[in-house]
């Protein structure tokens, strides 16, 4: 039997989750559009994703806050206190590789790199159509079959690069430099496969 209860459920976190999702698509825009300039221009790249970093910092605070005002929540609070938490670190872990090519002093970025740019933008992609019919999910298996895809691609690309960064590279510097930002790069993919995680799980226990 289904319950009923007079007080109302308050569907605001699908709102917020859809935004988070649609400052995790910005920052990866963004990033692929790093990834495919000249290094002059990254520092201003970064400070782009720098100020979408704040704002999901801020709305990740927001959802914090309402959770303990809210009677009545979609599903369980811990289930979207984990979520929002997982999908600010999408955004924080773009926000990292940015800055660490302004920090290494970057001067043109790989094919890897920007391949796995594309990864990124394409799960942000996923998660915010995932995301956006949560309330009501409907053709979200696809979706997440496909950003495992997309990580077993990402895995793919990542170990060509190293591969290809020790094989090729005599700098020791330039080998320590790109081997982080590819790490950091893996990480943010890996982490949108995570959120995705925890939608499934969140659906499963809410059937």
């Amino acid at each position: 039997m289904a319950r009923f209860s007079f007080l109302p459920r308050e569907d605001q976190y699908f709102s917020f989750f859809s935004q988070m999702t649609s400052y995790i698509y910005d920052a990866s825009t963004i990033l692929v559009e790093m990834m495919s300039e000249g290094g002059r221009d990254y520092n201003a790249y970064a400070q782009r994703i720098k100020t979408i970093e704040h704002a999901c910092d801020e709305l990740t605070h927001t959802i914090s806050t309402s959770l303990n005002k809210s009677f009545i929540t979609p599903f369980d609070r811990e289930d979207i206190y984990e979520l929002s938490s997982a999908l600010d670190d999408v955004v924080d872990l773009i926000d990292d590789a940015a800055r660490a090519m302004v920090m290494f002093n970057i001067q043109a970025s790989t094919q890897h790199a920007r391949a796995f740019a594309d990864v990124i933008q394409r799960m942000a992609v996923q998660l915010h159509e995932i995301v956006s019919t949560l309330a009501r999910p409907t053709g979200i298996n696809q979706r997440l079959v496909e950003i495992h895809r997309l990580e077993n691609v990402a895995d793919d690309t990542y170990h060509a690069a190293i591969g290809e960064l020790f094989r090729q590279e005599s700098d020791p510097l330039t080998v320590l430099k790109f081997k982080e930002i590819y790490e950091k790069l893996e990480a943010t993919v890996d982490r949108c496969e995570q959120v995705a995680n925890i939608i499934e799980s969140v659906i499963i226990k809410n059937a």
